[in-house]
């Protein structure tokens, strides 16, 4: 819908091209999605690995200090239904973005587009493996996910899913312990109600929101990606049970 105000915004900086091609990359991407035959099935599996992920990190799940923030992670960020107002406003802004935002509020946002159209891309060939291997979505097993995982021979793109989230969670966590961004974010709710961009408003007003309540960002982002860096190791060695951790980790 906004393709062409990406495509005409004059960009200068490294930050702000990348922000630009990564949305570029990200509209097509969307609309190709949104017309595969697959895409229910990678609602299931989004679904499926988001509960997954509870179960993996319970601990950190149920800890008062990490619960919302994690919350925020698993339905916003990892959430590639009912989003499609809030990325269309991202595209729809994106020329005020670029003119008014520094460079390193620029690199996040790209952190974001990127891990959220990489996770969405992964989603999707996995529904594609799934169907190849004559399996429904519907009805898939650890085992069914695993081999599918494996097939794939998407291991790099992992590797890079996981170093997105540490990346990602570390400048957000900078961004929400400068007070002032809270100040913004409540002085600019009402003009974002009348520009008619209160969802994307209250994305990053949850974002911020949750990050402030967390206790040890680090220590959170560490221990996700010890863990699910042992959990892609299992999967691709056969473990036979690939999300069973040490008690150490």
């Amino acid at each position: 819908m906004y393709r062409e105000r990406l495509v005409n915004t004059r960009v200068t900086s490294d930050s702000a091209h990348r922000l630009q091609r990564l949305l570029l990359d990200y509209h097509d991407f969307r609309q190709h999605k949104n017309a595969h035959p697959l895409l229910d099935n990678t609602f299931r599996i989004a679904d499926w690995q988001a509960q997954r992920l509870k179960t993996t990190h319970k601990d950190l799940y149920e800890h008062p200090g990490y619960h919302t923030g994690l919350e925020f992670l698993l339905t916003d960020l990892y959430a590639p239904a009912g989003m499609t107002r809030r990325d269309d406003n991202i595209d729809r802004v994106f020329p005020k973005m670029v003119k008014w935002l520094p460079d390193n509020l620029l690199d996040t946002f790209a952190g974001l587009v990127e891990l959220n159209m990489l996770t969405q891309r992964l989603d999707l060939e996995l529904a594609e493996q799934l169907e190849r291997n004559q399996i429904p979505a519907e009805a898939f097993s650890t085992e069914h996910y695993c081999e599918a995982f494996r097939t794939s021979g998407q291991r790099v793109e992992r590797e890079r899913q996981i170093a997105l989230v540490a990346e990602v969670g570390q400048q957000l966590d900078r961004y929400v312990r400068n007070r002032t961004l809270g100040w913004l974010l409540t002085m600019t709710r009402t003009p974002a109600e009348m520009a008619d961009l209160s969802d994307l408003h209250d994305f990053l007003h949850r974002g911020y929101t949750a990050f402030r309540k967390m206790d040890d960002v680090n220590t959170l982002i560490d221990r996700l990606v010890v863990r699910e860096s042992r959990v892609m190791a299992n999967v691709v060695a056969g473990h036979p049970d690939p999300f069973r951790l040490p008690g150490d980790l």
